[in-house]
């Protein structure tokens, strides 16, 4: 940090220029990545069901299907009218003649009843598209406006999840640009209020601009190689803005007391750097060592969060001890300039935060059992968390794919859109005897409407209808497959669909080989088992990076992994409250989306990686000032205190800033956005005003001075490989005594530490 500040110092605006020119480069050449982005990214690469869903494609030319027409009849007349019957026939015939359409057929060209409303006013025309789910949603954006409207005697609406995708994509884009216009100016108040300058305020703003941009560009790059997913858009917007806030608020309020206690501008940000700045980059650090677990997950979905949130954090701390200093230094004694109100220097040993961690610490047991209890109140509901994947009701209410989906839910006696496929291969095909034995009891499975194969339709075990040239299309040489229609009821991404494929796969089959599942519901059981597999390696990732930091940081065993447990009983109560408001449905009416009694299944580890990461943002700063007293003073409960003074009113004016960024989110039409926007803020405030404020001072005061405790082992080890905020001689004098007496240090937690 020293060399660094030296170049900021001799060539500040050639620092300034560069960062120019970057934003303006990342601006130009990232702002078309939105249209480069996916709406999907929910399937498991290389999953049994996706092999499977392959193989049906290119082995029968069928699969799941991308688009539904809703087709209504007016004039009062039914879908069995001849003239009724002609237009559907055309209108079949039309769609399967597209480009680009694998596979398309309705009531009308097959006769299945299912296709048929039950009150005969209403059709389904059902369409496969070849292609990715990108190249899918391309095709739709043609097709749909040619289709959807009044055609002769029919009304047809079009859904669909290939539909839906589409429609999210879109939404999203409105919710963006709706959310900008809100959070840029009520950010740019809120930080006018903080740092009481509209110079300073105006510092965080840039610093945000820079990792929004740079990462866009980010994003653009990566988006040559690996599918990249549109909902990172919504984390780049309000992380690149959070951290900007985060890292400015910490550099600049360091900048500012060495301005008070008399040291020039130039020397004042030299000391900034030394300090803040190295504790910026400890966090930044931190951060991306949490991100970095959504990398092991095989889901784009997931894996684009990583990408995104890695590329913000590192711009952000980037910028925050380039570009920042090089403005200070340009600034000088101008931070100030157009203040709102007086910035006055705190004084030592006094003011709230102060007064509130001596309160703290004068009872520190009773105030932790409280407050641990609270959050193990608020984590109940956590231990009955039923999980689900994103379906048409992520929509709000009113969206047209959503209306439609909706409509044949109610109108139609069967899923037919969304069937699950059951695949035999391998060996020579099983005798029709033995297959239609497997056909029967598959359509006695609970949830099941249907079940259609080459010996004929089942349902509730029983065969209902058996025509040759009907069975034909289900086998290919050695390949059979079997297409499960579930009831109206079962959702493909609920507990429901899950329980049904998990049945599927129990029930004795014909196949030696077994059997292989594919649909969306098999997929979403696909996606919990590897989430669920891969989930252990992620948090041991988090935890590892974590400690490893803190402990090279801090030179601790306890403070690492106190900073982990606490952060883990936090975001417990945070999920709780997801899962009461948006797995029970609380607060729906007030939050406008539809509940779905289950939480969305990437959103909570997507939570975690990042609200633990920001949870140790916080503990890094406060850690940082503990421990720069502690070094100081070698008083633990001194250093507490002088450390939650010097930090509490930044981290809690950090949290309430970044938690008006999250809680723009709440706004999307998407309610998978409106819980990871109203998740993360909870968490953050959840953070700040109970964990730091309370539970950190707390257990620091009842560890004492076994905080800073290490086994001479770890202490050579970090001697060597450790580094400091700060290191003069004065610090490292009174490190080394309190490392030569541990024992006595820890031993000393009554009042008489206060010196």
């Amino acid at each position: 940090m020293r060399r660094l500040s030296a170049v900021i110092l001799g060539r500040p605006r050639m620092v300034l220029a560069m960062s120019s020119v970057a934003l303006l480069v990342s601006g130009a050449l990232g702002a078309g990545v939105i249209d480069r982005l996916s709406s999907g990214g929910f399937e498991v690469e290389g999953s049994p069901s996706g092999r499977a869903i392959r193989h049906l494609e290119d082995r029968f030319g069928t699969g799941e299907v991308d688009l539904v027409l809703l087709v209504s009849v007016r004039d009062g007349r039914g879908v069995d009218d001849r003239v009724v019957s002609e237009a559907g026939h055309a209108l079949t015939a039309q769609l399967a003649g597209e480009a680009g359409v694998e596979e398309a057929y309705s009531y009308w060209s097959t006769g299945l009843a299912p296709l048929r409303g039950e009150r005969g006013d209403k059709a389904l025309v059902l369409a496969r598209l070849e292609g990715s789910r990108d190249e899918i949603t391309r095709r739709l954006e043609a097709l749909i406006p040619r289709y959807e409207g009044s055609t002769g005697p029919l009304d047809v609406r079009a859904s669909g999840y290939g539909a839906v995708y589409r429609e999210v994509s879109r939404q999203i884009e409105r919710d963006l640009r709706r959310a900008e216009m809100v959070v840029v100016p009520v950010t740019g108040l809120l930080l006018l209020f903080v740092f009481r300058s509209a110079v300073a305020a105006a510092l965080p703003l840039a610093v945000g601009a820079l990792a929004m941009v740079g990462t866009l560009l980010v994003l653009r790059v990566v988006t040559a190689f690996t599918e990249i997913s549109v909902f990172a858009l919504n984390m780049t917007m309000a992380m690149s803005l959070g951290l900007g806030i985060d890292y400015s608020l910490f550099i600049v309020t360091r900048y500012r007391e060495e301005l008070a206690l008399g040291h020039p501008p130039p020397a004042a940000v030299r000391r900034t750097l030394e300090t803040a700045g190295r504790t910026v980059v400890y966090s930044a650090i931190t951060v991306a060592a949490s991100l970095v677990a959504l990398l092991v997950f095989p889901l784009p979905f997931l894996r684009s969060f990583g990408i995104a949130g890695i590329a913000i954090v590192t711009i952000a701390g980037a910028a925050s001890v380039l570009t920042l200093p090089a403005l200070l230094t340009v600034l000088g004694s101008r931070i100030d300039r157009w203040s709102v109100r007086p910035v006055r220097a705190p004084v030592p040993g006094r003011g709230g935060w102060h007064r509130l961690a001596m309160t703290v610490m004068r009872r520190p047991l009773p105030v932790a059992t409280v407050a641990t209890a609270l959050l193990v109140l608020l984590g109940l509901p956590f231990l009955r968390m039923e999980l689900g994947m994103p379906d048409p009701r992520v929509l709000p209410p009113g969206a047209p794919a959503r209306e439609v989906v909706d409509d044949f839910t109610r109108n139609f006696s069967g899923g037919e859109a969304f069937p699950v496929f059951v695949l035999l291969r391998g060996g020579t095909p099983p005798p029709p005897g033995e297959v239609d034995a497997y056909a029967t009891s598959l359509s006695s499975v609970p949830g099941v409407a249907r079940v259609d194969t080459w010996t004929g339709s089942y349902t509730q075990g029983a065969r209902i209808f058996s025509d040759p040239a009907f069975g034909s299309g289900f086998v290919r040489g050695h390949d059979l497959y079997l297409r499960v229609v579930a009831a109206p009821s079962v959702q493909p991404f609920s507990p429901r669909g899950e329980q049904l494929v998990q049945d599927i796969r129990s029930t004795p089959s014909p196949s030696s080989d077994g059997v292989e599942v594919a649909g969306q519901a098999a997929a979403f059981v696909d996606a919990k088992r590897t989430l669920f597999d891969r989930l252990p390696i992620a948090l041991a990732i988090i935890a590892a990076a974590t400690m490893l930091v803190l402990f090279l940081a801090f030179g601790s065993l306890l403070v690492p992994v106190k900073a982990v447990v606490l952060n883990l009983l936090s975001l417990t109560a945070t999920f709780g409250a997801m899962v009461w408001v948006f797995q029970d449905g609380h607060l729906s009416g007030l939050l406008g989306f539809t509940p779905r009694e289950a939480v969305d299944l990437f959103n909570p580890i997507l939570m975690f990686a990042i609200a633990f990461g920001i949870s140790m943002d916080y503990e890094v700063f406060l850690l940082s000032r503990i421990r720069e007293e502690y070094d100081r003073t070698g008083d633990n409960q001194l250093a507490v205190a002088t450390g939650l003074e010097r930090t509490g009113r930044l981290v809690t004016a950090a949290a309430m800033l970044l938690a008006v960024v999250f809680l723009a989110q709440v706004s999307s039409g998407i309610s998978i956005i409106k819980m990871f926007g109203l998740g993360l803020a909870l968490a953050i405030l959840v953070d700040a005003f109970v964990v730091r404020a309370t539970l950190v001072p707390a257990f620091m005061r009842i560890a004492g001075g076994l905080n800073w405790w290490l086994p001479a082992g770890l202490r050579r080890v970090h001697d060597r490989f450790g580094f400091r905020e700060t290191g003069g001689p004065a610090e490292h004098a009174v490190g080394e005594a309190e490392a030569a007496t541990p024992l006595a240090a820890a031993g000393a937690t009554d009042g008489s530490e206060t010196r």
